[in-house]
């Protein structure tokens, strides 16, 4: 390319001269420099054409034949065109595997148009769950096909990063779990997988959690029954009280882990109620600090509590104190004695807080992601020497999703921990308001 710009460049200089010469052969440079020049610039005219030419016709994959410096544009822009044909040959592979693959998937897959609710392309999958008809269907807006509310709601809050469950339009008793991923700036791709063997599964384990658990209750009542009556007997008191007291402490502990199993199932099972009632968080949280202290006994905590007594939430107060005594007496249980334990309760502009720290044992961060999990033990040893359930934080768990929260947890190994959860504004209410 390099050296037939230098020949054209040379071309230039020498049809110039020829021209100047002509000129002054002619009297006239004008004209010497007219009549060489131009059939120089017809010569670029009729290349430029057949450039044009060639490249509108398209299908001409041998470039014009020509000479100097339009043979090496011809020949570039050739190369251009089969590096640009290669890419769009692996370009259309690429496409059909991912067809392939994506009609292979077994979750629905549904591709939105740019900016738009209209359905571009789906996978045999999306036929089955969702009923789409080919070529019926496409171009149609999917909030027409999929007029669930639940999945109005999620298609247009414009925030996916959660899920939404809805049952499938072809069959009630199938249920689909939806998620929609944006990508590419202004494309959507709907995801729909069938969770019903994975509902029936989960609703297998809570019905067997829960009946297990009721029928626990009643061999264990007996059996404390039976035991404190062998404490009061005093030949059996004097000769075996150690061991029937240590029975009693398990049998006590076993109650405990059977009322959070209940409450812990009812909570995943149970539907929330919509009318939610006023809550005195203060009054609730004067209570929970009180038996705290209590807890604490020897071990002389310093519990401080500081709260907004006039601020006060719509929420359910049997649950909201399962969650706030559960995280309260935590701390208690695994802060050394005489250690600080801090219980607040204030108003911020992101809604009410809750908030318990401590200056406890603290969490190592990989614990951090699973400690909400139902008997998940950072340390199993020193949670059943405190009397801990290994349910407490699950319970807190849903109890806040309940209340449309989550439990936030800021920790450092031998410092402390904090666990804090904000309320939705809406929630706020004042304590002066009529709770009849």
């Amino acid at each position: 390319m390099i050296d037939s710009w230098r020949d054209e460049i040379w071309r230039f200089v020498a049809l110039t001269v020829v021209g100047v010469l002509l000129g002054l052969l002619a009297d006239n440079v004008a004209l010497g420099l007219l009549l060489v020049f131009a059939p120089y610039l017809a010569w670029h005219l009729y290349n430029l054409n057949r450039l044009v030419r060639w490249l509108r016709q398209g299908k001409q994959f041998t470039p014009p034949e020509s000479s100097g410096i339009w043979d090496d544009v011809f020949e570039h822009i050739f190369r251009l065109q089969q590096r640009n044909r290669k890419r769009k040959r692996n370009l259309r592979r690429m496409l059909k595997r991912f067809h392939k693959i994506t009609v292979a998937l077994p979750d629905a897959a549904v591709e939105l148009q740019p900016s738009s609710e209209e359905i571009e392309w789906w996978n045999s999958a999306a036929a089955k769950y969702l009923g789409f008809v080919y070529p019926r269907d496409t171009g149609q807006r999917i909030s027409n096909l999929l007029r669930h509310p639940a999945f109005l709601a999620y298609l247009h809050s414009g925030n996916y990063d959660q899920e939404v469950e809805i049952p499938s339009p072809v069959n009630e008793d199938i249920t689909l779990r939806i998620r929609i991923i944006p990508y590419s700036g202004n494309r959507r791709l709907l995801i729909a997988r069938d969770m019903t063997r994975m509902q029936k599964l989960e609703r297998t384990r809570e019905d067997f959690v829960a009946n297990v658990s009721h029928e626990l209750r009643t061999p264990l009542t007996v059996i404390s029954g039976y035991l404190e009556t062998l404490l009061d007997a005093p030949e059996c008191g004097e000769a075996f009280g150690p061991q029937l007291r240590s029975m009693q402490v398990q049998t006590e502990r076993m109650n405990r882990i059977v009322e959070d199993l209940m409450l812990l199932s009812r909570l995943e099972s149970e539907v929330p109620k919509v009318d939610a009632e006023p809550v005195q968080v203060g009054r609730m949280l004067q209570s929970i600090v009180n038996q705290a202290r209590e807890l604490s006994g020897l071990e002389a905590h310093r519990i401080e509590l500081d709260v907004d007594p006039d601020l006060c939430i719509k929420g359910r107060e049997p649950e909201l104190y399962s969650a706030f005594s559960n995280l309260v007496f935590n701390a208690v249980r695994y802060t050394p004695a005489g250690g600080r334990i801090k219980v607040s309760w204030k108003d911020t502009e992101q809604g009410p807080r809750f908030a318990v720290e401590d200056s406890g044992v603290g969490i190592e961060p990989h614990h951090i992601p699973r400690i909400t999990e139902r008997f998940y033990r950072v340390d199993a040893g020193r949670s059943r020497s405190r009397g801990g359930t290994g349910l407490g934080l699950a319970i807190v768990k849903h109890v806040l999703l309940r209340h449309q929260t989550v439990l936030e947890i800021n920790s450092e190994p031998g410092v402390g921990s904090a666990f804090q959860c904000r309320f939705a504004p809406q929630r706020r209410i004042s304590c002066d308001q009529d709770t009849d």
